[in-house]
C-alpha cells in the first residue's frame, strides 16, 4: 500500500488534471444544491461548518446560499496553532475573511467559537470505508475529535476515490460524502 505522502502529491496532481480538463460548465454547477439525503442528515443540525476551499479543492462555499435558505447558522474553521489545533467562528456570507497560516482564510478572530453540528471537511482522497486522506496536519482530526457528535460529511470531486484510504487508529471515519456526481453514505450494519 501506498504511504499516506506519496498518495496525497498523487491525489494533488490527480484532482488539479481532473479540474483543468473539466468542462467549465459542469464545474460552475457543481456543488450548487445539497442533495435530499444530505438535507434529510442535516435536518436537525442549527450549526454548519464549511471552509474556504483553497486552489483546486471542491467549491464547497457554493453550499453556503443553500445551507443558509433552510435557516442554518455557517461558521468556518480557524487554525490556532501549527499543532492542529483548529475552533470555528461564525460567518454570514457578505463577512469578511482574514488570511491564516497555511493559506487559509477564516473570519474576524474576535468572533467567539462555536460548537458545529455538522462539519464539513475538504478532501484529498477518500474511500468507500468512508476513511479521509486529508493534508496532513490532524486538524480536521482533532476537531472531529473534539466535536464528537457533529455528523462528518467530505466534499470532494469523484476523481479522489479511491480503492483503500489508510487509516490510523485516530482516524475518524467520514459518516457521508458529497462529490460533483454522488452522494456516499456511511453503511450501518
Amino acid at each position: 500500500m501506498t504511504d499516506k505522502q506519496a498518495l496525497r502529491d498523487i491525489a494533488r496532481q490527480r484532482r488539479q488534471n481532473f479540474v483543468a480538463s473539466l468542462d467549465p460548465l459542469a464545474h460552475r454547477l457543481a456543488f450548487k444544491a445539497i442533495p435530499s439525503p444530505l438535507t434529510r442528515m442535516i435536518g436537525d443540525a442549527q450549526t454548519v461548518a464549511l471552509y474556504v476551499p483553497m486552489d483546486d479543492e471542491a467549491p464547497v462555499m457554493r453550499l453556503a446560499a443553500p445551507l443558509l435558505a433552510t435557516g442554518k447558522l455557517l461558521c468556518l474553521p480557524r487554525v490556532i496553532d501549527r499543532l492542529g489545533g483548529m475552533d470555528f467562528l461564525p460567518w454570514e456570507r457578505d463577512d469578511p475573511l482574514h488570511p491564516g497560516p497555511f493559506g487559509t482564510s477564516h473570519p474576524d478572530p474576535g468572533d467567539c467559537p462555536v460548537a458545529p453540528d455538522v462539519i464539513i471537511a475538504p478532501l484529498l482522497g477518500f474511500d468507500r470505508r468512508m476513511n479521509r486522506l486529508g493534508w496532513g496536519g490532524g486538524y480536521y482530526d482533532r476537531a472531529f475529535a473534539r466535536y464528537p457528535d457533529a455528523l462528518r460529511v467530505g466534499i470532494a470531486w469523484s476523481v479522489q476515490e479511491y480503492e483503500e484510504i489508510p487509516a490510523e487508529v485516530w482516524d475518524m471515519p467520514l459518516q457521508a460524502i458529497l462529490t460533483e456526481v454522488e452522494f456516499i453514505e456511511e453503511v450501518t450494519a
